[in-house]
């Protein structure tokens, strides 16, 4: 075990239940399945998850710019301290869908969830829950083929788990029968386990990648083919893992 993971298993994660010492370390890991290998894709996401208990810290991975400003902002302006983790995927520094408003920044605040603004709720069928990078992919395949019975929900806070949030918006869509939860991660890695341990609003289905010993592979050809086969099992409930 390296000296990061020890601080962060023997201090950050429970120095609050051990000693009563508040701290608001911000920890910004790049995470984001693109294709560049194990080491450069995953930041662990799962372990961080399972250090998550009694509010101990907040655990986020923004989609929006403004967001994430709103994120940080929170952080400073609360009364307390708690640590606080992003997992930051690279490539969307410079993708052009990844925008936010001066108005989003000027007068928005931290959304712990992101419903689907962009659909007709009533049509649809497969209502899917994502965070992060994969949302983007998820909505650019939908896109293509024109699959208007698909929302995409993305939660921005993974921990704490803003399940008030979520059961409203389920609400939202009378006529879903089909609940999705989605991650580029490996079916052993990323959010699936503590979302199953925390999450049972709803029966939902897995559109990952299978489980895997590493968190991504070495070849870009190989990663790029099984990131579809996630992204297919999205709109195909009937491919399973």
């Amino acid at each position: 075990m390296n000296g990061a993971q020890i601080m962060i298993d023997q201090y950050i994660s429970c120095g609050e239940d051990k000693w009563n010492n508040q701290n608001g370390i911000v920890l910004l890991l790049p995470h984001g399945y693109e294709g560049q290998g194990a080491e450069h894709s995953s930041a662990r996401m799962e372990r961080y998850l399972q250090l998550c208990a009694r509010h101990n810290m907040y655990v986020a991975d923004c989609t929006t710019p403004a967001n994430f400003y709103h994120l940080l902002r929170r952080q400073m302006k609360t009364t307390f301290r708690k640590p606080l983790v992003v997992f930051t995927p690279k490539s969307l520094l410079r993708d052009p869908r990844v925008v936010s408003s001066i108005e989003e920044f000027e007068n928005g605040s931290f959304q712990e969830t992101f419903d689907d603004e962009t659909v007709n709720k009533a049509e649809v069928k497969t209502l899917v829950f994502c965070t992060g990078k994969f949302y983007y992919d998820i909505t650019a395949e939908r896109e293509i083929n024109g699959r208007n019975d698909v929302a995409v929900v993305r939660i921005e806070q993974l921990f704490p788990l803003p399940v008030e949030q979520l059961k409203a918006i389920i609400t939202k869509y009378p006529n879903a029968d089909d609940y999705v939860w989605a991650q580029e991660e490996p079916k052993n890695m990323g959010a699936y386990g503590y979302m199953l341990m925390n999450f049972d609003l709803v029966k939902w289905r897995l559109a990952s990648l299978k489980a895997y010993a590493a968190p991504a592979a070495g070849s870009y050809t190989r990663a790029k083919r099984r990131h579809s086969d996630a992204i297919r099992m999205v709109f195909d409930k009937n491919l399973f893992r």
